[in-house]
C-alpha cells in the first residue's frame, strides 16, 4: 500500500548566541532554538548534526559561548515500517500541527508483540497524510495513551515541534482531561480526590496496583448521576498513569463496569469497559490557543447508563 505521508526535507536551524545564553548547555540551547525535545536534540549532537562556528561539536553537555555560532541539522525523517490501513476512525479535529481523534474501544494504539497491525497508529499512517516526523520516523507522535478498551480522545503531534510541546504541557498537568465511567456501587460523597501510589502490581505482573513508594497518582472524581448498583462519574486525570482510573476506582472499593482485570468477577455485564476518554483541553502548540474537545458517548456506552436507570 502507498505511503501518503511526506516528510520534510532537511532543515538546519542556527542561530548566534547571546550573552544571556552563555554558560547553558548546548542541548538545552538547541532545544530553544529548534523547539525539538531535548532527548531528540541529545541524540542528534550525539550523531554529529551540531555544529559550532562551523565545527562539529558532539557533546550535549558543552557550554554555550556568547558571540559563537551555533548550528543544528535536522535530518529528513525516514519512512517507517509500519503498513498505512484504511481502518475505520474518526478524526474531531485536525491542522497542520496536531490531530484529534476518537479511538473505538477494542482499538490497540500502538503495533507490539501480538498485536502487529490493525492499530491506531496503522490507521492514522493511512488516514493523515502531512505527518511531519517524530525523532526522526515518519510517524504520528501519541503524547498520552488510552488503555485497548478505553474509547475516545486521543492528542497527536504530527511533528517534532509540536511533540515537545504538548508533551510539555502533559508533564506541567496544563493539559486537562476528562473521562466519564461507570462504577460499581455507590460512591459515598458526590465527589472526591483519590491521591495513592501506583506501581506494578507485586505478584501479578499483568496489573497495577496502589503501591507503597510506586509514582504519584492523582484522580478527581465527581458524581454526575446515581444509577442503578452504579455510579455515573466525571473523572479526571491530574496524574497520567497506567490504569490509573481502574486501579483506583478499584483501590476504594468501587471498580469499573465491565473491567475484566479490576472488577470482581460476579458483577453487572457490560458490552465493554465502561470509560470514556470525553474531554481534552490543551493550548495549540503553534497559535497558543487554549482548545478543548469533547468525543460523544459511543451508543452501546449510552444503552448501558439507559439500562442502569
Amino acid at each position: 500500500m502507498e505511503q501518503r505521508t511526506q516528510p520534510d526535507a532537511e532543515r538546519v536551524v542556527s542561530r548566534v548566541a547571546g550573552e544571556e545564553d552563555a554558560d547553558k548547555r548546548l542541548d538545552a540551547y538547541l532545544r530553544e532554538v529548534s523547539g525539538l525535545s531535548r532527548s531528540r536534540v541529545a541524540s542528534l549532537i550525539e550523531a554529529g548534526e551540531a555544529r559550532v562556528d562551523g565545527e562539529v561539536e558532539r557533546k550535549p553537555s558543552c557550554r554555550v559561548e556568547a558571540g559563537r555560532a551555533y548550528a543544528l541539522t535536522v535530518p529528513q525523517a525516514k519512512p517507517v515500517s509500519l503498513e498505512p490501513q484504511d481502518l475505520p476512525l474518526t478524526i474531531l479535529y485536525q491542522d497542520e500541527d496536531v490531530a484529534v481523534v476518537d479511538k473505538p474501544c477494542g482499538m490497540v494504539v500502538h503495533p507490539a508483540a501480538g498485536n502487529p497491525d490493525g492499530t491506531l497508529v496503522n490507521a492514522l499512517l493511512y488516514h493523515v497524510r502531512d505527518l511531519s516526523g517524530i525523532g526522526g520516523e515518519l510517524r504520528p507522535g501519541i503524547v498520552h495513551r488510552l488503555d485497548k478498551d478505553t474509547s475516545g480522545l486521543l492528542l497527536i503531534a504530527k511533528n517534532d515541534r509540536a511533540h515537545a510541546a504538548l508533551s510539555e504541557q502533559f508533564k506541567a498537568r496544563t493539559m486537562e482531561k476528562h473521562y466519564r465511567a461507570v462504577a460499581l456501587g455507590q460512591m459515598p460523597q458526590d465527589g472526591g480526590l483519590i491521591d495513592a501510589p501506583i506501581a506494578r502490581h507485586p505478584t501479578d505482573r499483568k496489573r497495577m496496583a496502589v503501591v507503597p513508594g510506586g509514582k504519584p497518582s492523582q484522580t478527581e472524581w465527581a458524581v454526575l448521576e446515581r444509577l442503578r448498583g452504579a455510579c455515573y462519574l466525571d473523572v479526571r486525570l491530574l496524574t497520567g498513569r497506567t490504569h490509573q482510573i481502574r486501579v483506583h476506582l478499584q483501590s476504594v472499593g468501587h471498580p469499573l463496569l465491565g473491567d475484566a482485570i479490576y472488577a470482581p468477577k460476579a458483577t453487572p455485564r457490560a458490552p465493554r469497559l465502561m470509560l470514556h476518554a470525553h474531554t481534552l483541553a490543551f493550548t495549540h502548540p503553534a497559535t497558543g490557543e487554549r482548545m478543548t474537545l469533547c468525543a460523544p458517548l459511543p451508543p452501546e456506552f449510552e444503552r448501558m447508563l439507559q439500562a442502569l436507570r
